[in-house]
């Protein structure tokens, strides 16, 4: 097998790709013969070592999708041959094979392609925590999600729209403003020419806002804020600018009693009961069309630093996947 490996932290270069024996597969396992891997940003962070990872050399990626290849004898409900998706490690889907707990696995349904899953389940999983279980959204609320162009913004919006959301998005160029409006947000904030709690204000004639879904991180976390309405809530789901520190907690009291959660998808997916039922309830609001997922910007396994470099640098929208 071929798998990209890094044996320091770093920026893009750190990463190289490796040839390593196929590990044996245990009685819970199932060996994964990937047909294309998701990127996200999340895998910048173990790069770099904002999130560390268990030992060096490690690979990377925890999202793939492909067919199963081998079976662990305890094993139930799943066949050689099946098609399954996964999103939740171990690291090292960034390879042409892997070898993962079954349970962390589900089963694809036809409807979907492998390459779909790849580029949008860790997104979608994501999604599905953030607006049907944190923070359940209802028709008629007003919302405020940004980076609406991105992986997640892309997918969010959609399927906020379906829920009979207004859906207020922000982004970073004209070509973004534009594709988020086309996936249904309302109103987009071209965060780079516009005061986005000044915009947020405009449009909800002074009331703001009852939550915020910000996956930026440090650049975007007091204006966050200052858009809620009070004992609204703030979700801080990501860093893609810089992780948030130095916050004083009087800040919540000050700016109305607000809320703040940071969470992760982990702790919403940490049983086989919960990882199906967040699944399937994304693979709906994929094949009723509520959910419609581009067709990702596709690199090759060997350009996985190439990849990290567009993710970063903000060049991409929508999602990105390797190609083993």
């Amino acid at each position: 097998m071929t798998r990209i490996e890094i044996k320091g932290y770093g920026g893009p270069e750190v990463m190289k790709l490796v040839e390593r024996d196929i590990p044996e597969v245990g009685p819970a396992q199932i060996l994964v013969r990937h047909e294309a891997v998701g990127v996200n940003f999340i895998d910048t962070y173990h790069r770099t070592g904002l999130y560390p990872v268990p030992q060096l050399p490690s690979g990377l990626g925890g999202e793939a999708a492909g067919l199963i290849e081998a079976i662990g004898a305890d094993v139930e409900g799943m066949a050689v041959g099946d098609r399954v998706a996964y999103c939740s490690g171990p690291i090292g889907s960034y390879a042409s094979h892997n070898v993962i707990a079954a349970d962390s696995a589900v089963l694809l349904p036809t409807s979907i392609s492998t390459k779909d899953a790849a580029a949008s389940l860790l997104k979608g999983l994501t999604v599905q925590y953030l607006i049907r279980q944190i923070y359940p959204v209802k028709e008629g609320d007003t919302v405020l999600f940004h980076a609406a162009a991105g992986g997640v913004g892309t997918i969010a919006v959609q399927w906020l729209k379906s829920l009979g959301a207004t859906v207020i998005g922000t982004a970073g160029s004209e070509e973004k403003v534009k594709l988020a409006k086309s996936l249904g947000c309302q109103h987009v904030i071209n965060y780079k020419t516009d005061s986005v709690p000044e915009r947020v204000l405009e449009i909800t004639d002074g009331k703001k806002l009852p939550v915020v879904f910000d996956g930026v991180g440090k650049d975007t976390f007091i204006d966050s804020l200052d858009c809620l309405a009070p004992r609204g809530l703030m979700i801080s789901f990501g860093n893609a600018s810089g992780p948030v520190d130095g916050v004083k907690l009087g800040i919540l009291a000050a700016k109305g009693s607000l809320m703040v959660t940071r969470p992760t998808l982990v702790h919403f997916i940490a049983t086989r009961q919960a990882l199906d039922a967040a699944s399937y309830d994304f693979f709906a609001a994929l094949s009723s069309g509520a959910v419609k997922i581009a067709p990702p910007a596709e690199y090759a396994l060997a350009d996985a630093a190439t990849a990290h470099e567009d993710l970063s640098g903000r060049k991409t929208t929508g999602s990105l996947v390797l190609v083993p």
